[in-house]
This record gives structure tokens, C-alpha cells and sequence, in this order.
């Protein structure tokens, strides 16, 4: 029974009839709009449910979708991939990770590539699975490659509680959460500095539930009020995008520019307040963090905070781990594409040397990437 309830709540979401009953009332609002409107869905789960539900075949010319940057595989820089393949080559060690993480290809290859030479590198689909690896391996230093928005990140800072709290001396952190708004910031910067560069400017954010039911919808404050862009945060349906959609529109012509949620059944304003008590005990702002395609961005990213130095890989290897960037293949434009200044097909290597069983780029890689979103869903455009 509770099946057949989950499956009717999911087929309301994607009811045909309800699309189509928003894309009308989208259509009729476009009709007002003074000029074409451009919206930026930060996160890839949004741009997997555009692109599979075929949602830009129902809206006007004048709306139009930019991909970002919200695929925490396909944001990871080719030097912090090394690390990860460096550490998971050193003795006695399982380096542990989440699942597309594996295939992301560094400058040595992928973590993939690295088992395949006889590294011990294993995915989990939750970083509470690292204990039990620990357990099994008492001999073995097991190092846990932390990834993900702020979704993730409680779940690893979950996982470094019971460590200390069980004195558990075999498991280490190689820290890469990464955060939202910040990034949102430098992609509104980046492009407000060129004054030719209208076509891609971002008007409107979709901002993502899944981080929103952490962190409240509050992180999303300033960009109405200091940046002049509307966010409306929205679940990952295509009824919500839909339903995000329109109520972007209804701003635009009403004069107004707030921050709005969509996505109410899980999202309130002040979010999970204990998650965000564990990730302040743990971590803290890094001053840098580097995004590929966007370069470093200020405190974008987490680090453990000195006094659990003892848990932290990239501390404890630091003379073997190295500091220098290191550039994407030549042929490879996914750094345009996670700033939203492109989009996949208009790659040269997209669907030929590039292709999710042999990607050049970690856009084609992940589920969540924009690339491996045009290439499974393509033909829906």
C-alpha cells in the first residue's frame, strides 16, 4: 500500500495534464514580459528533469533555461581528483567515495582507472557505510573523499562525529563540500562585468529544495535584495519546476523581485538547525575553493577546522598531495558549460570522443551532469 501511495504522489508530480495546465498559464504570463528572460537552474538535478521531461518544448521563445554549476562530481578540479587518486594508491589504504566520483577523469586518470591498477577504492551510497569498511579493516588507514553541496555535507560531518565519539583510529577525511550562494554570486559577477553580455545574463534562479531543506531557504536572501534577481526555490518534478516557473514570471511582471518557495511540503526558512550546528562544530569556511570552469571561489567550500587536523588526509599528506592547478582537456568546454555561457551540443567532441562510456570531461560523467542530461534526453528537444 505505501508503494502504491509514493507512486501516485510521484504521478501527480509529473501529471501530463497539470504540465500542460502550467505551461498554458507560463505562456500567457511570457506574453507580458518586456524582454526574454533567462533563468539559471543551479543545480543538475533540476537540469535532469528539464532536459528528460522535455520542458523546454513547452515554454515560449522568451524563456529560456542556463545550466549551472550544481553537480558536485562535475565541479571537482582535475588536481583535487589527483588526491584522490595519489591517496588511494598509498599502502595499506581503501580510499572511499560516492558513486560518479569514480569515473571523473584527473590528469593520472579516473579512481576507476586506479582500482583497475589494484588501489582499493570503493563507493558507498552513504558515508556511514565507511564504518563498517573501517571495521572489516582494521590494518588498513581507510580515507573517506568527501563530496556534495550542502545536502551532503551533514552526512559526512554524522560521520566524523561517531568517529571521535568512538575514538575509531582508522578513518580519515579528505574534505570538498562545497556551497550554493557563493558561487551564485560569482556567476552574477562574472557576467555583469562585461556589458555585452545580455544574452547571458541570469534574470532568475531556480534555487535547489534538496540544499534548502538543510540550510532554509534564508541563504537565498540576498540576491533579491542586494543582486536584483528573483529566486524561487523548487522541488525536482517537472510539476515543481513548472509551477517555479511561473511564479518567476508573475514577479517579473508584477514588479516585484523576492525570494519565494515552491517546494513547501520540505522547505522552510530557517532549515535542519541541528544538521547546521554539526557541519559549524566540524567545519569552517576555507578561504578558496577552486570550481572548475569557474576557478577559485571565496569561501565556497569547507575545511575541518584545525583542532581535528588529525582527521584531515590533506593535512596529514600534504607534502605529497600536489598544489598546482592543473588545466581540462583543450577539446573539453565543460568549464563554459558549469558557468552556463554554453551548452553541451555546441561542443565539438559532444556524443563522439566524448560520450558518458569514455567522457574527456566531468560533465559527462556524473547523473547529475549537464552533458550526460543532453545525451540521454537529447532527442526530447
Amino acid at each position: 500500500m505505501a508503494e502504491l501511495q509514493l507512486k501516485d504522489l510521484y504521478d501527480g508530480f509529473r501529471n501530463p495534464e497539470v504540465i500542460q495546465g502550467f505551461a498554458k498559464l507560463i505562456n500567457e504570463e511570457a506574453k507580458k514580459l518586456s524582454r526574454p528572460i533567462n533563468i539559471m537552474e543551479v543545480c543538475g538535478g533540476h537540469t535532469h528533469s528539464i532536459m528528460k521531461f522535455g520542458l523546454p518544448q513547452l515554454l515560449p521563445e522568451n524563456i529560456n533555461f542556463i545550466h549551472g554549476p550544481g553537480c558536485p562530481v562535475c565541479i571537482m578540479p582535475k588536481e583535487r581528483i589527483d588526491h584522490a587518486y595519489i591517496l588511494a594508491e598509498l599502502d595499506d589504504t581503501i580510499l572511499v567515495t560516492l558513486g560518479d566520483m569514480i569515473k571523473v577523469p584527473g590528469s593520472h586518470g579516473s579512481l576507476q582507472d586506479a582500482r583497475a591498477k589494484g588501489a582499493d577504492v570503493r563507493f558507498v551510497y552513504s558515508p556511514l557505510d565507511t564504518l563498517k569498511i573501517a571495521q572489516e579493516n582494521p590494518d588498513k588507514k581507510v580515507i573517506f573523499f568527501a563530496i556534495g553541496f550542502e545536502t551532503t555535507t551533514p552526512m559526512t560531518t554524522s560521520l566524523i562525529d561517531i568517529v571521535i565519539k568512538k575514538e575509531i583510529k582508522n578513518i580519515f577525511f579528505h574534505i570538498n563540500h562545497v556551497t550554493v550562494p557563493e558561487v551564485m554570486v560569482e556567476l552574477i559577477d562574472s557576467r555583469d562585468e562585461h556589458v555585452d553580455s545580455y544574452n547571458n545574463r541570469i534574470d532568475a534562479f531556480l534555487g535547489p529544495s534538496h540544499v534548502s531543506v538543510i540550510t532554509g531557504s534564508k541563504i537565498y536572501e540576498k540576491f533579491p535584495k542586494e543582486y536584483n534577481r528573483p529566486v524561487v526555490v523548487a522541488g525536482f518534478e517537472p510539476v515543481d519546476i513548472m509551477e517555479a516557473i511561473l511564479m518567476i514570471l508573475r514577479q517579473f511582471n508584477e514588479g516585484r523581485c523576492e525570494l519565494e518557495v515552491e517546494y513547501k511540503r520540505l522547505v522552510s526558512y530557517d532549515g535542519n538547525t541541528i544538521a547546521q550546528a554539526l557541519i559549524e562544530k566540524y567545519f569552517e569556511k576555507a578561504s578558496l575553493f577552486k570550481w572548475r570552469g569557474l576557478g577559485n571561489v571565496p569561501k565556497s567550500g569547507y575545511k575541518l577546522k584545525e583542532e581535528f587536523a588529525f582527521l584531515d588526509a590533506e593535512h596529514i599528506y600534504s607534502d605529497i598531495l600536489p598544489k598546482e592547478e592543473i588545466e581540462d582537456h583543450k577539446l573539453c568546454i565543460c568549464g563554459d558549460i558549469l558557468r552556463g555561457m554554453a551548452k553541451p551540443n555546441e561542443c565539438t567532441i559532444f556524443g563522439t570522443a566524448c560520450k558518458p562510456q569514455t567522457p574527456l570531461g566531468s560533465c559527462m560523467v556524473s547523473s547529475e551532469g549537464a552533458c550526460a542530461a543532453y545525451y540521454k534526453y537529447g532527442n526530447l528537444l
